[in-house]
């Protein structure tokens, strides 16, 4: 191993697999291989596409990213199991450079509770199912679950087995987010003296006690040279370590850290921005580097500093993690061409007639709002080509409200299976009357756990962002819907949150 290659940084992104376990963050496979696009442009060196043989869904999402992605790495997780194997095996079988990512758990609280087995027996079973995997793939990783509170010693047996066996990657997770920054440290010094100079070690840090970010970079200066990050660190309960956070720490402190990655940091904004578009969740205005306040000003003095010189308070510029400054780009008159190059732009790879779909729209909102902006046209594209297949559309709304004595009504049709339904309804707002009358249409009577709006651009015709969450029957779904009318919005957003719960239906 070079020089070179011992100060670098591979990233390995679990947005897709460990991200998409966070409550509510589920994604189509449109919305998958969208996403995966995204990250191969964001430049990160390995993408896990998901858990193959956990559901039909997940194996069809790893085979898809692995078709669909030029650059990076595609990686399966499974568990160590030889069906698990070779499930992941055969999703990965057309991608051009994959990987099989195994995991055991090696804590004594986990191999007596969770899997019921000896110390032995986990070893045998690593030991039997790396070097199953080897023979399915060239480049297997193990991850010892819960390492973070095994045994040392034998954290460093079930490594060496899983060398042996044929794994050139360990990753040392904090599973439960418990470790301490200097503790994780000590623990991967600890393995890099006992396992040979050319393993790769990983580490994958979960937020518990928000200190993730803290675990991941202590441990690089400890010998780890791969980190398992997620974009805006969703994940498992409190999440994982930030993808934004790790690489701008490195990059901003690359003289007291001297470690490089391949991040194209200008693509984390619109990376942040396409995620959350797609999960229907916002970002926390406080979160650093992709936040709205992340480099914002409101004191005095602050903004007097900055004014005569941004670095007195900004550490990193805007433009280098890719924030915006609105540019204009298309209208009534933008033609197809100038459509599909900003697309691709922005990371979209459309078919021409799915182009020819985001045009439309372009020229319809072009007819309501003044200013079309990149974050317009990305709600456009998640509104039009991304959405989950309509078993419930919308097809004419009208409201009243308003000071007239009169509760709010709403009226609409709908489309229901194939079906022109109608239905009038009071409520106490106008979405209110919305969503009561499209339950009524339906004939489902979900909860409405979450309603939030927001403005996808700025100025008085920006287009409304509206997110819902709903459950029904023990199941949730997550809905999105935009437009510049905010009660249309809403009634796009319940009505995909309700496609979603159907979706699931008949995959259960």
């Amino acid at each position: 191993m070079s020089t070179a290659d011992k100060n670098h940084i591979v990233i390995f992104d679990t947005t897709l697999r460990d991200g998409e376990q966070s409550p509510g963050a589920t994604m189509n496979l449109s919305e998958k291989i969208s996403m995966a696009r995204q990250l191969d442009l964001l430049g990160v060196d390995i993408i896990e596409a998901g858990f193959a043989a956990s559901s039909s869904g997940d194996f069809e999402a790893v085979a898809a990213v692995g078709r669909e992605v030029e650059r990076a790495t595609v990686c399966s997780l499974a568990r160590t199991s030889i069906a698990d194997i070779d499930r992941a095996a055969e999703a990965l079988l057309h991608t051009k450079k994959k990987r099989i990512h195994t995991f055991l758990a090696t804590s004594p609280v986990h191999m007596e509770h969770k899997l019921n087995m000896t110390p032995d027996q986990v070893l045998r079973r690593i030991d039997e199912t790396v070097r199953h995997a080897a023979q399915c793939c060239d480049d297997v990783e193990f991850s010892c679950e819960d390492a973070s509170r095994s045994d040392p010693d034998f954290m460093v047996e079930a490594c060496r087995i899983a060398v042996a066996a044929g794994a050139k990657t360990l990753n040392i997770p904090d599973t439960v987010g418990y470790a301490q920054p200097a503790e994780h440290a000590a623990r991967i010094a600890y393995l890099r003296e006992r396992v040979p100079a050319d393993i790769v070690l990983s580490i994958h840090c979960h937020n518990d006690l928000g200190l993730a970010v803290a675990n991941t970079l202590a441990s690089f200066q400890a010998g780890a040279r791969q980190a398992e990050v997620t974009v805006c660190g969703i994940g498992e309960r409190a999440g994982n370590a930030s993808l934004e956070e790790v690489i701008m720490a490195l990059t901003v402190r690359k003289d007291y850290y001297g470690l490089t990655h391949g991040i194209r940091t200008e693509q984390i904004y619109p990376s942040a921005r396409k995620l959350s578009r797609i999960i229907g969740q916002n970002i926390a205005r406080n979160k650093p580097i992709v936040g709205a306040n992340a480099f914002a000003h409101e004191s005095g003095i602050h903004q007097a500093g900055v004014l005569k010189n941004p670095a007195t308070y900004e550490i990193m510029t805007p433009d280098a993690v890719g924030l915006p400054g609105n540019a204009i780009v298309l209208g009534k008159h933008s033609g197809r061409n100038a459509v599909k190059d900003k697309l691709e732009a922005m990371g979209y790879s459309l078919a021409t007639d799915q182009v020819d779909t985001v045009l439309g729209a372009v020229k319809r909102l072009a007819d309501i709002k003044k200013d079309i902006y990149d974050e317009d046209l990305e709600a456009l594209v998640l509104e039009e080509i991304y959405r989950i297949p309509d078993k419930y559309a919308l097809v004419h709304l009208g409201v009243q409200a308003g000071d007239t004595g009169l509760p709010p009504t709403a009226a609409l049709v709908l489309d229901v299976d194939g079906k022109r339904v109608q239905e009038v309804c009071f409520g106490v707002g106008p979405i209110d009357a919305v969503f009561k009358a499209v339950d009524k249409a339906t004939g489902r009577r979900p909860g409405l756990e979450q309603f939030s709006v927001n403005a996808v651009t700025g100025g008085a015709d920006a287009q409304g962002e509206v997110t819902v969450r709903i459950s029904e029957n023990n199941r949730t779904a997550v809905g999105r819907g935009a437009h510049p009318d905010i009660i249309n919005a809403g009634a796009r957003a319940y009505l995909n949150a309700l496609n979603r719960l159907s979706k699931k239906e008949e995959e259960a």
